[in-house]
C-alpha cells in the first residue's frame, strides 16, 4: 500500500512508546510501525529465538461475531454462528472445542486467497467468534463477514484497541508473572485472562515458529501492559523487520506477497486449511478448482529455497538448472538463524522436490539455489499432550 504522506497514516495506541525508545517508523499497511529498534534487525531477530520479543501488532483486524438471538443452547448456538462464517472460508468452525483457533482461508468463486485469518470459538459465550484478519485486508473482510451476518449476527471491531504479541522461548514465564493462569494454554487456544483489573484476550499463537502469545487489550491499557511485560529483562521490544525474518525462517506466507486472490490453498501448499470436512461436503467457494488440484496438482506450488550467496528478494526469478526461467521468489532475505540467504516462490510441480538444483537471478546474475522443506528453522510451538 503506498502512502501519500506521513500524516495519511493511523497511529497505535503505542506510537508514543516506540518514538521514545527510538523506533524507526515507517509505513505499514496504513499504519505508522517501527521497522527495527537501535539494536537493529539481526540482534531483534535473535533476541526473540532465545529469550522473548515483543511486537505491536495493533494494525490487525481483531474483531468478534456474535449471534443476535443466542438460543441458550451452547452447540446449536456455536452450529448457527459458524454456518455463517463458513461458506467465506475452508475451516471446520463448527468442529471447534470452546476456546480452540483456527487457522483458514478467506477464499474467492475462483478458489483464490482474499485473506488468511484466524477464528476462534469463544470459552464461555455460545454463539460468539473470535476473528482476527490482516491490515491490508481488514475493510474488505469485514465488510464480507457483516454482509453475511446480515440481521443473525453483529461483528464488532475490536482493531481500536492493542493487540501486542510476545514471542520466544521465554514468554510463557514472562506472561505468567503478570496472568497465571496462561500456562494452562495450549498451542492455538484462548481466553479471557484479568491483568491489573483489565481483561486481556490472550492466545497462545504468533507469527514467529516460536512459543508465544498475542494479547487483545482496551487501548487505555495499551502502555501500561506494554510497560509492565518489558520491565522484564528477558524482553526486548522487536519490529517489523525481525518480524518479517522470524516469519520467513518459520517458513509461514506473507499476504500480498506469498498470497493473493490468484493463489489457492494448495498452490500456496496451504491444503491442510483446507478440513477434512469442507473436502468432502465440496462446500467453500472455489471447491471445484482447488479439489482438483488437491487430486491432481496444480501447476506451480510455493517451495522454500536455499539461496548461495545474496539473498533473493520479492520478484526474482528462479530459474531451473539450464538458466529457464521457471518461476518467481515471493519473499527472500538473510536468515539470521542459519546465516545463509533463504527464499519463498513458486515452480511447477516437477521442480518442486527437496533437493532439487535451481538457480535464482540476482541483479542479472544466476546464483545456486536447491529446493529444502519448510520451516526453515524448527516451529516450537507448545502443544498440550491430548
Amino acid at each position: 500500500m503506498a502512502e501519500t504522506s506521513p500524516t495519511d497514516l493511523k497511529t497505535t495506541p503505542l506510537f508514543g512508546r516506540h518514538q521514545a525508545i527510538g523506533g524507526r517508523m515507517v509505513p505499514f499497511g496504513g499504519y505508522c510501525l517501527p521497522v527495527q529498534y537501535p539494536p537493529g534487525i539481526m540482534a531483534e531477530h535473535k533476541w526473540t529465538r532465545e529469550q522473548a520479543g515483543l511486537f505491536d501488532v495493533s494494525h490487525m483486524g481483531p474483531s468478534f461475531l456474535v449471534l443476535n438471538n443466542p438460543s441458550g443452547d451452547a452447540e446449536a448456538d456455536h452450529a448457527a454462528i459458524s454456518a455463517i462464517i463458513e461458506p467465506l472460508i475452508c475451516g471446520d468452525i463448527a468442529g471447534l472445542k470452546p476456546g480452540q483457533v483456527r487457522y483458514t482461508l478467506l477464499l474467492n468463486e475462483a478458489g483464490g486467497i482474499i485473506d488468511d485469518l484466524m477464528v476462534a470459538r469463544s470459552p464461555k459465550f455460545a454463539g460468539s467468534l473470535y476473528v482476527v484478519v490482516n491490515a491490508g485486508t481488514k475493510e474488505g473482510d469485514f465488510a464480507r463477514i457483516a454482509a453475511a451476518a446480515g440481521d443473525r449476527a453483529k461483528l464488532t471491531r475490536a482493531d481500536d484497541g492493542a493487540l501486542l504479541a510476545l514471542q520466544g522461548p521465554e514468554a510463557v514465564g514472562v506472561l505468567a508473572s503478570l496472568m497465571p493462569g496462561v500456562v494452562e494454554l495450549g498451542f492455538m487456544q484462548y481466553g479471557p485472562y484479568q491483568c491489573q483489573g483489565q481483561t486481556v484476550i490472550v492466545s497462545r499463537s504468533g507469527y514467529t515458529g516460536e512459543d508465544g502469545f498475542e494479547l487483545l487489550c482496551p487501548a487505555p491499557f495499551a502502555t501500561t501492559l506494554w510497560d509492565a511485560l518489558l520491565a522484564d529483562p528477558r524482553v526486548k521490544p522487536i519490529g517489523l523487520g525481525a518480524r518479517d525474518s522470524l516469519r520467513l525462517e518459520a517458513g509461514l506466507p506473507l499476504y500480498g506477497h506469498d498470497l493473493d486472490e490468484t493463489v489457492s490453498p494448495i498452490e500456496a501448499d496451504l491444503g491442510f486449511a483446507v478440513s477434512k470436512r469442507r473436502r468432502d461436503a465440496a462446500d467453500f467457494l472455489g471447491a471445484t478448482r482447488i479439489l482438483a488440484e488437491r487430486e491432481n496438482r496444480p501447476s506451480r506450488i510455493r517451495v522454500g529455497l536455499i539461496v548461495d550467496g545474496a539473498p533473493a528478494r520479492e520478484g526474482a526469478e528462479i530459474l531451473d538448472a539450464s538458466g529457464n526461467a521457471i518461476g518467481v521468489v515471493t519473499s527472500g532475505s538473510f536468515a539470521p538463524s542459519l546465516g545463509k540467504a533463504i527464499a519463498l516462490g513458486f515452480v511447477p510441480p516437477a521442480y518442486a522436490a527437496p533437493g532439487t538444483k535451481l538457480q535464482v537471478s540476482v541483479r542479472n546474475r544466476a546464483q545456486p539455489a536447491e529446493v529444502v522443506p519448510t520451516p526453515f528453522v524448527p516451529h516450537r510451538y507448545f502443544r498440550k499432550a491430548s
